[in-house]
């Protein structure tokens, strides 16, 4: 190649077709401009354009241009982040060392230049990238003075620092790719909130008692939101007392008078999520609601310039729409991980209104880790946040050492007078039973609802039910298929059909249904209350004859995972007369803590790995990473090719790669554990879709009554 004189000659990339180009400094200008942008909320603004700038000057070099036409991978990452450390911007530094591959780990300054670490990389020998000087002007940049110097809190804005650099940096590419994608225009939170007014407008006519206790509820959220500045609440209301429609008033409310930029509503990783998704749209509209359960994680390897490969990771979502509902598990592993794909979207948590649904299910095991992040994102980004739930857990004193000053209001404060008012069953401990006398318990009751700890127990108790109007539900089932059976029960319900559901805790969480009666399988205290929120949920029965049933399933101890919780339950079950009044629940949880112990409450070591370095790594992001995750198996996705799932799958196999795409798929999407996808692989029964998800090829192997089968030789439920 010859020698390259003009700042035309240096590029960044080539088009799919190969008939146009983008210059580097194209490039870089376009991206500092949109990473200024995204981090003005939190005022890093100076460094975000800094990264931009400096982020592809690597490119800069003719080994790179050699790259565009085939030539071999060229590290082009680590001079950028050379030039920002020698400008003393270690935070820039990081941001731009991980925009290919993922945050490195800081390391220490005795690293080798093949260690990986960012001191490691710092000492490489790199292909001369000179030429940047005659073009770049990188600006002048410190640190937003709101940032503590610790280094958890520096670790914190480094990601938020990223995920600007990385979200600008996809969206320039993807405009130069595939023409400007449209962004924006979303209505403004005061709009939706007129829309919500109109929709709760004839509730304010409440004809019962019920309905008039949660039409107060929802104008004290409703004047909370507008009166109330930015901080940490609670919202602790009964189950049945409306408060998802309610936690979205506050939010409405409180987004429209302080000027927040969206709603993010987290539901924990067991619960059904397209619910509420759907209920938000039915208020909302479709085009303001994002429904995001698991992302892609594609990555652009360092020195990759394939435009595939570059389509694959443009389509990683970066939730810029006004209202997101998403899971514990893709919220909190975003906020710890080190990857492009995940971090994409922090920077658009900032300044926003995010609801933790269901709080009492913060996973124990990195509780304290969770609790430091929405103190972080409180105290420094601007977050509003909203611990909702019927059964509160208690975590001032976790916010008051890792959070200092950082105090939880409470938005409806007559939690007594409510739980009181609320009451609509009655609990009772059964005997230990066998799965067939449970089941003859069940056909038994015209309708009637069962929870149970194992997806193999609710499969096999399914078989047993009598057929006519029996349904299983588990997250074996994809959403799509599981909002089809929600509505087909609450219609049998309505309607006084035979209506006997047998389900895993995923209908715990916020699902809107109301049967007769119901049986749970022993468990937390907040998981039976949960349970109990689906009987009698109107207030249409008499209390004495709303009966929840605890009971143990002969041979089948509970799940280790949740044997803690069963214990505390019981004991709180054996001290409280009444398990449902704010003290038993409270002494639950205190109950649950001190068995599991403070140290169990950070298994992993997460905070002190920020905060004093891991095995001689300050900064260990991508270490940490690795650690953090709170469903301890990493899952894989399957997408389901039924209904319009066939034709989406058709579009991946075909490689149109889209958000728009990825979001549709997600209502055909299964996530499952490794061991069972390579049963699946081995019996030919599945195979790769785009390098991150699979498919499901044998239809048989699908049934859309019970879901995915977990035994691929017999198609019998087997799993734990």
């Amino acid at each position: 190649m010859e020698k390259l004189k003009n700042k035309e000659d240096f590029l960044a990339h080539i088009s799919m077709d190969g008939k146009r180009t983008q210059t580097v400094q194209e490039h870089l200008r376009g991206t500092a401009v949109l990473a200024e942008s995204f981090a003005w909320p939190f005022h890093g603004g100076e460094q975000a354009k800094q990264a931009g700038e400096l982020h592809d000057i690597g490119k800069y070099s003719s080994e790179f241009q050699k790259r565009l036409s085939g030539g071999p991978k060229v590290d082009h990452a680590t001079a950028g982040a050379k030039e920002a450390y020698t400008l003393r911007q270690l935070e820039t530094a990081f941001a731009i060392a991980g925009h290919h591959g993922g945050l490195p780990d800081g390391g220490a300054k005795t690293d080798p230049p093949d260690a990986g670490t960012l001191f490691g990389r710092l000492k490489k020998q790199l292909p001369d990238y000179s030429a940047w000087r005659g073009e770049i002007e990188p600006p002048q940049a410190s640190r937003p003075g709101q940032i503590p110097m610790d280094n958890l809190s520096v670790s914190f804005y480094i990601r938020m620092l990223y995920s600007c650099l990385v979200d600008a940096d996809y969206l320039d590419t993807e405009a130069f790719m595939n023409g400007p994608a449209p962004r924006g225009g979303y209505e403004p939170a005061a709009d939706l909130l007129e829309k919500l007014n109109r929709y709760i407008s004839p509730w304010w006519d409440a004809k019962t008692e019920l309905n008039h206790k949660r039409c107060e509820i929802l104008r004290t959220c409703l004047e909370v939101g507008e009166t109330s500045g930015s901080g940490l609440y609670s919202l602790t209301v009964p189950t049945g007392g409306g408060k998802t429609v309610s936690s979205l008033a506050f939010a409405l409310a409180h987004a429209a008078i302080q000027g927040k930029k969206r709603i993010i509503y987290v539901i924990p990783y067991t619960s059904i999520i397209d619910q509420t998704a759907e209920k938000f749209r039915e208020i909302l509209g479709d085009d303001n609601v994002l429904e995001h359960h698991s992302g892609v994680e594609y990555s652009v390897p360092e020195g990759e310039v394939d435009p595939t490969l570059y389509r694959k990771a443009l389509a990683t979502e970066n939730w810029d729409m006004p209202v997101i509902v998403t899971t514990a598990v893709q919220f909190f592993e975003s906020l710890y991980s080190n990857l492009p794909s995940r971090c994409r979207k922090l920077h658009n948590i900032a300044d926003s209104v995010v609801i933790f649904d269901e709080a009492q299910t913060l996973p124990v095991d990195y509780l304290r880790p969770c609790v430091a992040a929405i103190g972080q994102l409180v105290r420094h980004y601007g977050v509003t946040a909203v611990l909702c739930t019927a059964t509160q857990p208690a975590l001032q004193p976790l916010f008051d050492e890792l959070a200092p000053g950082l105090t939880m209001r409470e938005i409806c404060p007559d939690t007594e007078g409510m739980y009181r008012f609320f009451r609509r069953t009655a609990l009772r401990c059964s005997d230990e039973m066998t799965e067939e006398e449970l089941a003859s318990r069940l056909n038994d009751a015209p309708q009637t609802l069962c929870v149970v700890n194992r997806r193999a127990s609710a499969q096999k108790i399914y078989a047993l039910l009598e057929p006519e109007g029996r349904y299983c539900l588990t997250t074996l089932l994809c959403p799509a298929d599981r909002k089809r059976l929600l509505q087909e029960i609450r219609t049998r319900l309505k309607n006084g059909q035979p209506c006997r559901v047998v389900s895993t805790s995923l209908i715990e969480a916020g699902v809107d249904v109301d049967f007769p009666t119901a049986w749970r399988e022993e468990a937390g205290l907040d998981s039976v209350l949960q349970t109990a929120g689906r009987c009698n949920r109107e207030g249409r029965r008499r209390v004495e004859e709303s009966v929840v049933t605890v009971f143990r399933l002969q041979g089948q101890p509970a799940p280790s995972m949740i044997r803690s919780n069963v214990d505390s339950a019981r004991r709180v079950l054996e001290t409280f007369p009444d398990p449902t009044i704010p003290q038993a629940i409270e002494a639950y949880f205190s109950f649950f803590r001190a068995v599991k112990g403070d140290a169990a409450l950070d298994k992993q070591g997460i905070l002190p790995a920020f905060q004093k370095g891991f095995q001689g790594r300050i900064f260990p992001f991508a270490t940490v990473a690795g650690m953090f995750h709170l469903i301890e198996n990493t899952m894989v996705s399957i997408y389901i090719p039924v209904d319009e799932g066939a034709k989406l799958v058709e579009k991946l196999r075909a490689g149109q790669f889209s958000r728009t795409l990825y979001r549709k798929l997600g209502q055909y999407s299964i996530n499952i554990y490794p061991e069972h996808l390579n049963k699946l692989l081995d019996a030919g029964a599945a195979e790769p879709a785009d390098g991150s998800g699979y498919v499901l090829t044998d239809p048989a192997l699908y049934d859309r009554s019970t879901g995915l089968t977990l035994d691929v030789e017999t198609g019998k439920g087997i799993c734990i």
